[in-house]
């Protein structure tokens, strides 16, 4: 149920002394705990598993009451709750407030409430870390304020807390903390916490479908949806639709005045574009193509990159000049030059940015070249189409390291890739029975590993001069590891141990 913006107002309001419980405490979740201890509420955080020791230590010092181990009745009796991103809708407890008819919220939703800076969100099921990133690396190179959060970084509500932008007991609209034109008001502001005059900045968050479920009044300025594929189906009754209205709910609350970035390749997207365009109060919707050109938005063109923006046409530079290269890359590099563009960064600098960024750490990383074998890192590839696209983007023969907690995966989506380049793949984790009974009959080589280490020594076996180990794992991360970027780690100290 969608809520309006006069009862988060009212809860907004309500704070100071409420009980809001907080279900799940990982990352988000203790970021929205501490949010709302400095709000003037009265926390308490349940996590049916354990809760790591740095997450403990961070509520204890705060003074955050918390359970784990299992949900007690303390959980159920909040006035609100407010919803971790790695916990289900579907959780018996999640289902008992929304049975009760009592408010669930998402993190970013409410972080959302404590700040009036634009926002620029970034969702799909692929590409969305790049893009954050190589939009931060816009706004560093214009000199523009900005914060990067989100599913990247730092969860939204707990910059949100460092930034100071909530006091205990007073409502948003009375913090000291917002200007007289509503704008956010800070001293610190950048990822390498460098200062600069007061004023308006940016925020830029990557946002997972997991973070749009129950969001309310979160309203960016500038969305961008770059494609949708299947992922986390465990997550949405295994049905493609379910998945994709959650994506879609980046653009429920925008209207007239903002804009909604989308992948016109991709037809599912565009099928949601082409509904807000029948509606009255519609974003403005800028396109992205790299195989037609659009009515409004950005396509290619003789081998240029064309913007057609308000009835007119201009050339911002050749695709070959990206720093990244790669289709999936030229599609990455196009949203991020209309999200740019939409926060008026000039064109000189989009220019600078497109050409000189050169990824992000986890995705398609080179980590080390040894005895003529490139070893690379693509730990962020959490699903089946991620993998696809870095085989793409490969043209040598390759090992490839595959497996985690799968999410409903089909692995044979990857099989003209593989009969076409990888001669060994190595599968990992949980899913190891279930990769092996799809792809194990499409390669010649295949090897089951226990842990990292060995999946590292048995790549190299396997690989010969010239060739690449590539660690694109298609699952998430959880049945081994704490995240994507400790599974990456374990990777890469694995190899710079190989001799």
């Amino acid at each position: 149920m969608l809520l309006n913006p006069a009862h988060i107002t009212q809860l907004k309001q309500d704070l100071p002394g409420t009980k809001v419980v907080v279900i799940g405490a990982a990352r988000s979740g203790v970021g929205a705990a501490e949010l709302l201890h400095e709000a003037g509420a009265a926390v308490f955080v349940s996590d049916h598993g354990t809760i790591a020791e740095p997450m403990k230590e961070r509520l204890q010092t705060r003074g955050i009451a918390f359970e784990e181990g299992g949900h007690s009745a303390a959980a159920s009796d909040g006035a609100f709750a407010v919803l971790s991103p790695g916990v289900p809708t579907q959780t018996a407890l999640v289902q008992e407030y929304l049975h009760a008819q009592k408010t669930v919220v998402s993190e970013i939703e409410l972080a959302s409430w404590f700040s009036s800076s634009p926002i620029i969100a970034i969702t799909g099921s692929n590409g969305k870390t790049t893009v954050s990133s190589w939009i931060q690396d816009c706004f560093a190179r214009a000199g523009r304020p900005h914060q990067l959060a989100g599913n990247i970084g730092m969860a939204f509500s707990e910059q949100c807390t460092k930034l100071g932008l909530i006091q205990s007991g007073a409502s948003h609209s009375e913090s000291t903390n917002q200007s007289s034109s509503g704008t956010d008001q800070v001293e610190t502001i950048g990822e390498a916490g460098s200062t600069v005059t007061r004023g308006e900045y940016y925020w830029i968050l990557e946002v997972s479908s997991f973070q749009l479920d129950h969001i309310h009044t979160f309203c960016p300025n500038v969305s961008v949806l770059l494609n949708i594929t299947p992922d986390h189906l465990d997550r949405y009754n295994h049905s493609m639709d379910d998945y994709s209205a959650s994506k879609f709910r980046i653009t429920q609350q925008q209207s007239a005045g903002q804009t909604f970035i989308y992948n016109y390749d991709d037809l599912r997207v565009r099928s949601h574009a082409q509904q807000l365009l029948g509606q009255s109060d519609a974003p403005r919707l800028w396109a992205f193509s790299t195989q037609e050109a659009v009515v409004e938005g950005a396509f290619l063109h003789n081998n240029q990159i064309i913007f057609r923006l308000n009835n007119h046409e201009e050339i911002l530079m050749s695709p070959f000049e990206l720093g990244l290269q790669g289709q999936h890359n030229l599609q990455n590099g196009l949203a991020t030059a209309l999200a740019a563009r939409a926060c008026e960064i000039k064109n000189e600098v989009i220019r600078e940015s497109l050409s000189r960024f050169t990824g992000v750490e986890h995705r398609l990383e080179v980590v080390r070249e040894l005895d003529g074998i490139k070893y690379i890192n693509d730990s962020k590839a959490t699903n089946v189409n991620a993998v696809w696209f870095a085989l793409d983007s490969i043209k040598t023969p390759m090992t490839l390291i595959l497996g985690g907690r799968d999410k409903g995966n089909d692995y044979t989506e990857l099989r003209d890739q593989l009969l076409e380049k990888v001669h060994t793949v190595i599968a990992i984790g949980e899913s190891r029975d279930r990769i092996q009974e799809q792809i194990g009959d499409m390669v010649p080589h295949f090897i089951v590993a226990d842990d990292m280490r060995t999946a590292v020594r048995s790549a190299q076996k396997q690989a010969k001069r010239g060739e690449v180990v590539l660690l694109s794992p298609a699952c998430s991360s959880f049945d081994m590891f704490d995240n994507y970027e400790h599974r990456g780690r374990a990777f890469k100290e694995c190899v710079q141990h190989l001799s």
